[in-house]
C-alpha cells in the first residue's frame, strides 16, 4: 500500500530569501528588461493590428493591452529574458514578474472568449471576476511559496468514486483544465461563426446553419476533453447516455422537436433570415433563427419569440418568398346618386402618386356593397416594401382620397335613419292625449 504524500510545510527562509534579491542592484536591470520586454510587446502587437482599431478582437483587444496577444507575447519575451540572464545574475524579479504575466494572460483569454461568445450576459461581467480573483490569488500563493503546501494538504483529501480513487488535487487540476478547455472551444466556434456570417449574399441561413453545427460539435468535443480531464472515466457515460435518450424520448420530446425543426427550417429554406412572414396574428420580419426558436420583429417594434415547431407545424404566411409585393386596401362610403365611374377614375388618380404604391399592379377602385348609408367603394393597391410598414402607407392612401373627394365635391355618405308611423301608432297617440289632455286632438283649424 503507498504511503500517502508528507505535507511539506511552508519555509519562511526562502521567502525571506525573496524579499532580499528584490531589494539588490540585479533587481534594477530585471525591471528593466522586463520594462524593455513590455514596451517592445506592446509595438509588435500594434505593428500587427494596423491602424484601424478592431472591434471586439480577442487577440487585440480595445486598446492592445487589454487583448490576448500582448500578454502572451510579454510572457514569451520576458521568458527568454530571463534563460538570457540566468548565467549572468541570479532572477528575482522575474520569479514574480512571469507569474502575474500568465495571470494576466489567462484573465485576458477568458473575459475576451466570453465577452465575444456571449455579447448580450450579464454573468459574463460577474465571471470574469471571479477568474481574475482565483487568478492573482494564485499568483500570491505561487510567489510566498504557499502553493505546494497546499496542494500537498489536498492531495491528502482523497475519495472513491466507483472504482476510481479522485482527490481534492485532481478535482480542482482537472476543473481547471477542463474550463480552459471550455474556453478554448468557445474561442474557436466564436471565430468560425463570425468568419461564416461576415460574408454577404442570400446564403445567411445556410451559414447559420453551418456555424450553429460548428459550435454544437466543438462544445460537445470539449465537454468530452473536460470531463476525462476532471478524472471521469468516459466508459462510463454508456449508461448516462441511456438515461439522456430515454428522457429526451419522454421529458425533452418538445425540446427535441424544437431543435429538430430548426435544423429543418435552415436546412430546408423555407424561412430565411429578413422574410416578412405572419404566424398566429403576429406579422412581423425574421430577425435571427436559433436551434430552438425563431425571433420575429414587428414593424412597431414588438418581437417575438416562436418555437421552431410552431413553423413546421402551423400556416404560416411568407410575404418574401415568392412575390415580395403586398397588395392592401381601403374603402370609402359615397352618397347615392353620386356618378361611380367618374369618382373610380378620380380615386385611382389620386392613389397613383402616393409614395410607395407601385404602378404594377395598378391602384383600382370596385364599388363593393350597397349599404343603407351609401355606396361603398374599395380602393385595391400594392407595395412592394412590406418592411417599412402599412399602416403609414394605408394613412397616405387616406389622405390621398380625401382630398380627392373634397377638391371635387363628392359628398362623404354619413349614417341615415328613417322612422314612419303607421295610422294605428297615430291614433293610438292622439287617443292618450284627448284622455290626458295633454295634446289637443288633431282637426280643423279654428275660424
Amino acid at each position: 500500500m503507498a504511503e500517502p504524500p508528507v505535507a511539506r510545510s511552508f519555509d519562511p527562509a526562502t521567502f525571506d530569501e525573496l524579499v532580499r534579491s528584490l531589494t539588490q542592484r540585479s533587481a534594477a536591470a530585471e525591471l528593466l528588461a522586463i520594462a524593455g520586454c513590455l514596451v517592445l510587446a506592446w509595438l509588435i502587437v500594434r505593428l500587427l493590428r494596423g491602424r484601424e482599431r478592431p472591434v471586439g478582437s480577442v487577440w487585440f483587444g480595445n486598446r492592445i493591452v487589454d487583448g490576448v496577444l500582448f500578454p502572451v507575447l510579454a510572457l514569451a519575451l520576458a521568458f527568454a529574458a530571463r534563460v538570457t540572464l540566468e548565467n549572468t545574475i541570479r532572477p528575482a524579479v522575474f520569479r514574480v514578474a512571469i507569474p502575474i504575466l500568465v495571470s494576466l494572460a489567462v484573465i485576458r483569454l477568458s473575459a475576451r472568449v466570453l465577452r465575444a461568445t456571449f455579447p448580450q450576459s450579464r454573468w459574463v461581467t460577474a465571471v470574469e471576476r471571479s477568474v481574475s480573483w482565483l487568478a492573482w490569488i494564485a499568483v500570491v500563493l505561487w510567489v510566498t511559496g504557499i502553493s505546494p503546501q497546499l496542494l500537498d494538504a489536498m492531495d491528502e483529501v482523497r475519495w472513491k468514486v466507483g472504482a476510481t480513487q479522485m482527490t481534492l488535487r485532481n478535482l480542482v487540476e482537472g476543473t481547471i483544465t477542463a474550463s480552459f478547455v471550455l474556453v478554448l472551444a468557445l474561442w474557436v466556434s466564436a471565430a468560425v461563426e463570425r468568419k461564416l456570417l461576415a460574408g454577404s449574399g442570400h446564403d445567411l441561413s445556410i451559414r447559420k446553419m453551418i456555424a450553429t453545427i460548428v459550435r454544437t460539435l466543438l462544445l460537445f468535443v470539449g465537454l468530452l476533453l473536460a470531463l476525462s480531464a476532471v478524472g471521469i472515466d468516459l466508459t462510463a457515460l454508456s449508461v448516462f447516455g441511456g438515461a439522456v435518450g430515454v428522457g429526451l424520448g419522454f421529458g425533452f420530446q418538445k425540446i427535441a422537436s424544437n431543435y429538430i425543426s430548426g435544423f429543418v427550417i435552415l436546412a430546408e429554406r423555407s424561412l430565411r433570415i429578413g422574410d416578412m412572414v405572419k404566424v398566429d396574428n403576429f406579422e412581423g420580419r425574421i430577425t435571427d433563427i436559433r436551434t430552438r426558436y425563431t425571433l420575429i420583429r414587428s414593424p412597431n417594434g414588438r418581437q417575438a419569440i416562436v418555437p421552431n415547431e410552431t413553423l413546421i407545424t402551423q400556416r404560416v404566411e411568407n410575404a418574401s418568398l415568392a412575390d415580395p409585393r403586398l397588395a392592401l386596401t381601403t374603402s370609402v362610403l359615397v352618397a347615392y346618386g353620386t356618378d361611380v365611374r367618374a369618382v373610380q377614375t378620380l380615386l385611382c388618380e389620386a392613389v397613383r402618386p402616393v409614395p410607395r404604391v407601385i404602378d404594377d399592379p395598378a391602384p383600382i377602385v370596385m364599388l363593393s356593397a350597397f349599404t343603407p348609408d351609401g355606396i361603398e367603394l374599395t380602393v385595391q393597391f400594392s407595395i412592394n416594401d412590406a418592411d417599412k410598414g402599412q399602416g403609414n402607407v394605408k394613412s397616405a392612401v387616406n389622405l390621398a382620397v380625401l382630398d380627392a373627394l373634397n377638391a371635387a365635391g363628392v359628398r362623404i355618405a354619413q349614417p341615415q335613419r328613417v322612422l314612419q308611423a303607421g295610422e294605428s301608432l297615430a291614433g293610438a297617440v292622439a287617443a292618450w292625449g284627448e284622455r290626458s289632455g295633454a295634446v289637443s286632438p288633431p282637426g280643423p283649424a279654428s275660424a
